[in-house]
């Protein structure tokens, strides 16, 4: 029986995150109450380290075997290290799919192309242009996850998945999250929370000119938490009014206090703009990074930490030390 389990969550994703694992084994007890571990309170706890052990020595079995979609996660045993080091995130549902059926990766190729022609035309079918995104998936994962293109090879290849409405279409196919809900969403739930820790924290003066905005209206209240955040972290600022030097952010153009436009930047290079406002703007970048694969800039790690897993709550499950002392803090009824 754990054999078939660890099957069927290996077809879901070959990394069960801990919440995940945990939903297999409540399910089983719900369905076969003649499984309960009288031993625990809630019925399913030993059940949930069995199946953690038996997904862990069915991936390592298909490893040995030479599975192409856990190859790509090997650790090299090369002494040299990659510079530009992508790895999947726990909460990637479909990080590496199979070819869809009946297709081969030249048919996906000869689709590519004809997307690449579509893309380039004055009036776009954008009806048409969902459809061949949807059908290349897999062929552009594969690409993505194995080669490591460098982002310009990505637009040149894709210059579709560079437009908003594909970004949150990649992003649902990767993760099964829609992201501008759930970012908004959890943003909205934790909000009036971090700006009393914003006021409270004493000696960064970025954070008391940013919440000294709020009386005046200049920002909107997701805004100030978004740009606050990494100073509140002690990161590198997320967002600037200059791109010289910036590897992963945004570059703010500004009439005065006020915001007027906003640009993503991927590999010192422009790759998104015309984004009207700074929350847009981060749900766009957190997506990017997905469907890009590309890893958190360490000088940035809990700024994005926190995006993901406290307000998108996607692989909230296993958090930095910081982060969720953070968390805890956020959900108290009092500072």
């Amino acid at each position: 029986m754990l054999d078939k389990l660890a099957q069927a969550i290996f077809a879901y994703t070959p990394y069960p995150t801990r919440e995940e694992i945990e939903a297999v084994a409540q399910a089983l007890v719900i369905k076969h109450p003649c499984l309960k571990d009288p031993g625990s309170v809630f019925g399913w706890y030993s059940w949930k380290f069995s199946l953690r052990f038996k997904a862990q020595n069915f991936r390592q079995k298909l490893r040995q075997a030479g599975c192409p979609e856990l190859s790509v996660n090997k650790r090299s045993s090369s002494p040299l290290k990659s510079k530009r080091i992508k790895r999947a995130k726990k909460s990637e549902a479909n990080f590496l799919p199979g070819f869809p059926d009946g297709k081969s990766e030249n048919d996906l190729e000869v689709e590519r192309t004809t997307l690449v022609s579509e893309m380039k035309k004055r009036k776009i079918d954008w009806k048409l242009v969902d459809k061949m995104m949807d059908n290349t998936y897999s062929l552009r994962r594969k690409e993505i996850v194995k080669d490591k293109p460098l982002v310009a090879q990505v637009q040149e290849r894709w210059s579709a998945l560079f437009f908003v409405p594909q970004i949150e279409s990649e992003f649902a196919r990767l993760t099964s999250v829609n992201l501008k809900e759930v970012f908004f969403s959890g943003l909205d739930q934790y909000l009036d929370r971090f700006l009393e820790l914003f006021k409270a924290k004493s000696g960064l003066p970025e954070l008391t000119k940013l919440t000294r905005a709020l009386d005046i209206c200049t920002h909107t209240k997701r805004t100030i938490l978004l740009l606050g955040l990494s100073h509140f972290l002690r990161d590198d600022a997320l967002a600037k009014t200059v791109e010289a030097g910036m590897k992963v952010g945004l570059v703010m153009v500004k009439d005065g206090e006020e915001i007027v436009d906003v640009s993503v930047v991927l590999e010192e290079a422009v790759v998104l703009t015309d984004l009207k406002d700074i929350p847009s703007a981060v749900a766009m970048l957190m997506g990017l990074l997905y469907c890009l694969n590309i890893d958190y800039p360490k000088n940035q790690k809990y700024t994005f930490e926190v995006i993901q897993k406290v307000f998108m709550n996607i692989g909230g499950g296993q958090c930095s030390s910081l982060v969720h002392g953070l968390r805890n803090r956020l959900l108290r009824k009092t500072m």
